[in-house]
Formats: structure tokens, sequence, C-alpha cells
């Protein structure tokens, strides 16, 4: 494509109104190769040259010669890099010299295994290895496939979920695979993060437990997103040493990124127009192009949303040639409209992050960033989905409303500087390894010796499962107690609040997806409108009970947003720190949040139809916080200006937590807050910002870390928006329990600036 050609296009139409405020130009890079310690085998050196393949770049010989050394490895480079060939290569390499070695492949999605071993297939079969000794196990392998695949695959690509309720819990079926398992393949390593790697890192520790029973010991080989710590993540994930590998040494082609800033509806009051109505009209625009195109989105809703504006925006014919894909589409779903895309029968493509991961749907030509993914990595992620060949390749940046991405827009060289985040995990959450310790002891009694494996906190949490009666002990070894049936299907590793709820077709009585239990009041409500392929559903019921939401066809041109308070208490004081007199603190707090009403909004204004109550129970959990005394001087100094003082601290609260990403792998939606001029546990005003999950993943604690450096740059982005009273993009939040009432942007400037002159 034309890349320059294209946008010289949008700039004269008569709708363009200067969003693009920074274009970026990535020159193309040259390919450095490296060599092997010791040569591949024969065969496999001329299955490579036949491929055209005669070459390994610097950091694939590096990876491969790291794990002939024995050692465990993570390959952290960027997109279309040949990460996948270094597992590939290792893996075959090792079973052409030794007929027993296993591998067992992790991928977090279905759809990116099922992607991968086709690629794997092409490249060893049936030259290398028989066709049946490779094979994917996940919940949609029929039953009369799996115990062939448990006698005779020697490479089985699964995923978490499949080996922590699957396989590890029936290891004895498993044992000739286990007993000669030669390798762990953990790809898309930096996705596992939060809870979900949290829950990762246990079901690995699991895995080397029932290994070693076995007599096997495998090395893992991690391939990743560009990330700031590749190597502490590995190792906090695995539980081993591991070796990084981190330069790029592929080529790649040019690339123009750029930065769009939707237009002000009212000036005066700083209001811009929807990101989601841009990214539709730029979608449009690539579509009558003939340009292939991926829309990325944060939330199911809203590739809804996007698939709609645009498909309003195109003839039918072109509207045929667009479409959206999501998470909670059937399995057949996704591999239809994947087919599609790679065969050219689609143009363009709306979705979440789940086409963010290496899917192969051919080549793309531009991808479109619907508002800041939250990190570096998912930039990078999202937008190497085009150009995977020497091919000039756009990206576009779309900011929504937020402090976050207005950040961005005033400093595009952010996403340039290098400066990626850390995914953060912590494998030792009590209520995460809790759970996993009750799987373990199902498969097999845990003993003292477990604490190799499970680290520090295994004595007092399995004393505290044996005080609840949930583990017994009999000659030193701990037994599930009777009445615990087959625990790991209890488990819900991709979130902290357990099962799911179903949603229900009224009209075919059919499960038309699932949500998650922790966001299931909020999204899932009675009155609540959810979108499916297009299609608007009125939620009519809420089973509690039996976790089912029943919805019914709606005809309604709305949407709707639930709102939500919150309550929390300190439970303890874990660390503390003085900031030049400010006193800045890191523990465990308990948050209570209740949905308490929902508001009816226009579909295309966002305009508030009405608002209606909620009766729904409230939900309790422990989890880590950070918070801060204000100095002294400000309620004086507030004061004397005229100013609002919870107003400022209100300001505040919202600003850093939309800030706090910057400094974290996680999402705005991982992290909680509360202000309070007068917090009944410490008798002053506060502020408050929490991991919204049970037990905290690590976030706010690398944000008392670096909270000096948050109160920097929570205040550039306060003092340096162009709003005189508040926007969405400075101190509004999307999800403020009080309608964002009180704020005061004039005393959150001057609350952060005194905070930014107590340097820590």
């Amino acid at each position: 494509m034309d890349v320059v050609a294209f946008l010289h296009n949008l700039i004269a139409l008569h709708n363009y109104k200067d969003q693009i405020i920074h274009t970026e130009h990535v020159l193309p890079g040259d390919a450095s190769f490296g060599k092997l310690n010791r040569p591949l085998a024969d065969v496999l050196q001329t299955r490579l040259d036949s491929l055209g393949l005669p070459h390994l770049y610097r950091h694939q010989a590096e990876a491969l010669n790291a794990i002939d050394a024995g050692d465990n490895v993570i390959v952290s480079t960027p997109s279309a890099s040949g990460k996948s060939l270094v597992y590939q290569l290792a893996t075959l390499d090792a079973m052409l010299s030794d007929y027993n070695s296993c591998a067992l492949y992790l991928f977090p999605t279905k759809a990116l295994a099922q992607d991968q071993i086709r690629s794997l297939q092409e490249m060893a079969c049936p030259d290398l290895l028989p066709l049946r000794a490779i094979a994917t196990f996940d919940g949609d392998t029929p039953s009369a496939l799996r115990s062939s695949i448990r006698r005779q695959a020697r490479i089985v690509v699964t995923n978490p979920d499949m080996l922590h309720f699957g396989i590890l819990p029936n290891h004895q079926s498993w044992s000739r695979l286990l007993r000669h398992l030669k390798y762990v393949v953990i790809d898309e390593a930096h996705v596992y993060r939060g809870v979900f790697g949290s829950h990762v890192a246990n079901i690995l520790r699991r895995l080397q437990r029932i290994c070693a029973l076995y007599g096997a010991h495998p090395q893992f080989i991690c391939c990743s997103a560009t990330i700031a710590n590749p190597q502490q993540h590995a190792q906090a994930l695995v539980g081993l040493p591991v070796t990084p590998v981190a330069r790029d040494a592929s080529p790649h082609g040019e690339r123009y990124f750029v930065f769009w800033n939707p237009p002000f509806i009212d000036e005066a009051d700083n209001n811009r127009a929807s990101s989601n109505e841009e990214a539709a009209f730029l979608l449009s625009e690539l579509v009558k192009n003939d340009i292939r195109s991926l829309v990325f989105t944060r939330t199911r809703r809203l590739t809804e949303l996007i698939y709609l504006y645009a498909r309003n925006r195109l003839s039918p014919s072109m509207g045929r040639l667009i479409a959206p894909y999501r998470a909670g589409y059937l399995p057949e779903e996704r591999r239809e409209i994947e087919h599609q895309i790679f065969t050219g029968s689609l143009t363009g493509l709306v979705a979440t992050t789940a086409l963010e991961l290496g899917i192969d749907i051919g080549d793309l030509d531009a991808t479109v960033l619907t508002g800041y993914p939250g990190s570096i990595a998912s930039v990078w992620q999202q937008a190497g989905r085009s150009g995977r060949s020497d091919c000039p390749a756009l990206s576009l940046l779309i900011a929504a409303d937020n402090p976050l991405d207005q950040y961005i827009m005033t400093h595009p060289h952010f996403l340039f500087s290098g400066n990626f985040e850390r995914a953060l995990i912590d494998p030792d959450n009590h209520y995460i390894l809790s759970e996993h310790l009750i799987c373990a002891a199902w498969e097999r009694p845990l003993t003292d010796k477990d604490e190799q494996v499970f680290g520090s906190q295994f004595q007092s949490i399995v004393s505290s499962l044996e005080q609840e009666g949930r583990l017994r002990q009999r000659r030193k070894l701990w037994y599930l107690s009777p009445a615990t049936d087959y625990p790991a299907r209890n488990v819900n590793i991709r979130s902290s609040s357990g099962r799911n709820y179903a949603i229900i077709d009224m009209d075919s009585n059919t499960i038309m997806e699932t949500v998650e239990a922790s966001v299931a009041f909020s999204q899932v409500h009675p009155g609540a409108i959810y979108l499916h392929r297009g299609e608007s559903y009125m939620i009519t019921e809420l089973d509690i009970a039996s976790r089912v939401a029943v919805a019914t066809p709606s005809a309604g041109d709305y949407y709707t947003q639930a709102r939500e308070t919150t309550d929390l208490r300190i439970v303890t004081l874990n660390r503390k720190k003085e900031c030049h007199g400010v006193q800045v603190c890191f523990g465990d707090v308990n948050v209570t949040t209740t949905v308490v009403s929902f508001s009816k909004r226009k579909q295309f204004t966002a305009e508030v139809i009405e608002e209606q109550p909620l009766d729904l129970p409230s939900q309790s959990f422990v989890t880590k916080a950070l918070w801060f005394d204000l100095p002294e001087d400000a309620v004086r100094l507030i004061a004397q200006e005229g100013r609002d003082f919870y107003g400022g601290i209100h300001a505040c609260e919202h600003a850093a937590i939309g800030v706090l990403p910057l400094f974290a792998l996680c999402d705005r939606n991982d992290i909680g807050g509360v202000s309070t001029p007068l917090h009944p546990d410490t008798g002053k005003a506060q502020i408050f910002i929490y991991d919204a999950y049970p037990g905290g993943v690590g976030i706010v604690e690398r944000g008392y870390e670096l909270v000096a450096q948050l109160w920097q740059a929570t205040l550039d982005v306060v003092s340096g928006c162009p709003c005189s009273d508040g926007c969405p993009r400075c101190i509004q939040s999307p999800k403020c329990g009080n309608n964002n009432q009180p704020l005061d942007k004039k005393a959150s400037i001057m609350l952060l600036r005194l905070l930014v002159a107590c340097q820590c």
C-alpha cells in the first residue's frame, strides 16, 4: 500500500479536522545472522533450506545455543521476529536424536494453539515426524481422539486451562508424556500477568512437581513481547533460573505510526468526539481503499459498536467485507471469521485483544488501535499485526478522552523511548496459592518437601487449610478432606471471582456466551443491554444462585452503563515511608463494592436518557493498597484560594489511577481508588489506590515503590490538559461511583505540586 497517498487522501476529506497530531516514520531494518554451536540434525537443516530459511537470525541462534546448554530461556523480541522457530527447532532437533522425547506447548488461547499447530505440521510432517505425533488437546478435542493422543503424541499443544483441569488431575493417564517431557514451551509469556499469570505460575509449579514424580525435569522455553523485565517475569512464572534473549536481529519494513486525536465537539467544555466513531470512520476509509485492516478495541461491547458504526458508513456490498471478532463467540464462529480474513473474503476486522497475539490471518496493511491499550508492549503487539513482510505498514493510535491516552498524545515519543513496562505476577497470593495447593493435594498428597516447589508461604497456607478442614494430615502427608471432589473444576484461572455467568438467549434457549463473575453485576444486571455479533439483547433476569442471565432481542437505540460505590477499610499496614513529612503506606485493605444503578445512553452520542436504581448484593474482598497523606500546607493553601479540598483529592485519585498503568503492565480496570477528607481508620485525609483483585497482584506495590514518579506524571497530565475545570482526559473517571462529583482541577494541581516537592 502507498501509506503517504492514503494519509494525504484522509487529510483532503471534508470531515478531516486536524486529527493527526504526530506521525512517526519508523525506518526499515536489516537482518543480522548468528551461528549455532552445534549444527542441527541434517534432515532438519535440509527442511529449513527447502522453506527458504537457510540462516538463523542472531537472537534465534543465541536462544538455541542456550537451550542446547541446558538453560531455560525467554526470547523477548517484537512481533514477526521468528520466536516460534526457536522452540520448533529445539523440539524437533531433540526428537530426531531421541525417539522418546516429548514436548508440551502452552498457548494462552485455543485459536493461537490451533494456528501454531498448523505451522508446526507444515514444517515437521510427514518428513520429520508422523502426523499423529503432533496433536492439539483442549476443550474442543473430540473424546474419541483423546486416548490416542495420550498414547502417541510427542508434541501436545494445549493451553494453561487444559493443563490445570484436564492433564494434571489425570496425570496417570499422561505418564508416558510426562516421563519423557524434554521441553515445556510457554508462548506469549507476557500475557501471563496479574491474576491470570499468578494462576499459571502455580500450575507450572504443579507440573514440575508431577514431572518429578515420573523422573522428568523439563526445560522451559518462553517467548514474549518486549517487556521491561523478561528474565524476572519468566523466573517468577516458572520458578527456575532463566536466560534472557532480548536483542532483535530480524528485518522489518518501514512503518508509519500516526497519532490521531478526535476533534473537539465543544472546545469551551473541552469535549472531544468519540474515539469509537473515529475508529469506525478510519475503518470505513481503509476498506473503501481496499486496504486490509484490523481495528483493535478494549472491550467486547466496543467491538460490536464500532463494527455497527463502520457498517453503517459503508454500502451494503462493502459492509459485508467487515466483521467483528472477539472472545465469547463459539469456536466455529471464530474459525470461520479467521478463514475469511485469511483468504481475503473479508477486508477488515474489528477485534478485541483476542487477535493481538500471533494468530495467522494473513498479511495485513494497517492496524487501528482504539485507545491506548494499557501498555507499550500491547501497542507494539497490536501494531505489529500489520506489515509482517518487507512492505510498508500503517498503524493509527486513536486517543480516548482519559488521562493516559491524552498523555500519550502530548508525549508521542513516550512510545518510542524504549521504556517498556514490567509484567507483574504474585504466585504467593494467598487466595490463588491456597486453591492450587488443594489441586496439588488431589494430584498427589502434599509433603514438607513441596515447600521447595511452592515457596515460603507453603507451610502457613497448608496450616490454614488444615484448620479450615480442607486438608487433613496423616503420617506427614496432607490429603484432601473427604468431601472435596475434583477441585480443579472450581478454580477459574482467568479470574479471581470463581465460576462464570452464562447468558441464555430466551428465544432459542441456548447459551450465547459467558461473562466473568467479577463483572457480571455491572454487565448483565436486569435491564442491561448486551451486544452479541452486532445484535442488541436486553437482560430480563439475573439468577445469582444459578449464575444465569436471561436475554431477549432488543430493538432499542441505546446502551447501558452501570454505576457502583466503594467502601474501603485498612486491615494491616505492611510498609511505610516518609517523603519530606508526607507518609506513604502500603498494606492490606478490605474493599466493598455495590452496583447501585445504571444509566441508559444514546448509542451514538452517549447522552444519558435515564438512570435506574438496582438492588444487588455487595461484594467484598481483601487486597493490597497504597495510601498517602496530604501535605500539611495543602488544606490551608487550598482554603486561601477558595477551592474545594475534597474535590482536589478526588481529582488527584482519578488522575493517579489513570496514570499508574504507565509504570505497570496493567489496565486501568485492574486498579481502584478511594479518596476521603477524613478516613475512619486514620482520622485524616487520605488517597487510596488498590489492586482490583483479591490478594493483590503487585500493581500498586509497584506504584508504592515509584510513588514520586507517579505524582510527577500525574501532575504533568493534569496541568498539561487545556481544559479549565477538568475533563475525561485529566481528572474525570468513566467508572466514578459519585458521577465525578465533586472535582476541583485547580485544587488537584496545588496538591500535586506540593506532593512533587516532597520527594522520597
